[in-house]
């Protein structure tokens, strides 16, 4: 009998750095990034620049919950990015660069609950980071996956 893998969704900034933090953990079976929590259909990379699908850049993660858990990856999510900016990460601002976490059954989203709260305590409530059910996530072009890893980059932060 095979391990039942799981999916976690999030947005955390630019997608190209968040989806090399969750490619190193152990795990983790795959990742891809994307568009989720918008309007329109399919969207480009180029509809999403305009600030006006209400997509956030996503990374869909597969992992084993044998390997790593949920909370695990919760963590790293906290880490890889500023969770009390408000739809920027460093000099990438608009909406699509807002910080979400998308959850996939009830179970996720009382661990993100739980996360966000004990976040919130180290930053004095100033968490900006959103908890809403997973939507529809749409892969970007082929060129943004593993984007890193195809140029030779370790981080993509200045």
């Amino acid at each position: 009998m095979g391990t039942e893998l799981e999916k976690a969704t999030f947005a955390a900034g630019c997608f190209w750095g968040v989806e090399a933090e969750f490619r190193q953990i152990k795990g983790v079976k795959s990742t891809q990034v994307g568009y989720s929590g918008g309007e329109m259909p399919n969207p480009t990379y180029e509809d999403v620049c305009t600030d006006t699908t209400g997509h956030a850049e996503s990374v869909e993660i597969t992992f084993d919950p044998k390997k790593v858990s949920y909370e695990k990856l919760l963590e790293v999510f906290w880490n890889s990015h500023d969770p009390t900016q408000v739809n920027k990460q460093g000099p990438d601002v608009g909406t699509q660069y807002r910080s979400v976490i998308f959850y996939h059954d009830r179970k996720q989203k009382i661990a993100a609950e739980k996360s966000r709260q004990q976040q919130q305590k180290k930053t004095k409530g100033r968490i900006a980071t959103e908890i809403v059910a997973a939507q529809p996530f749409y892969r970007a072009e082929e060129y943004h996956q593993q984007y890193l890893e195809k140029k030779g980059l370790s981080t993509c932060h200045i």
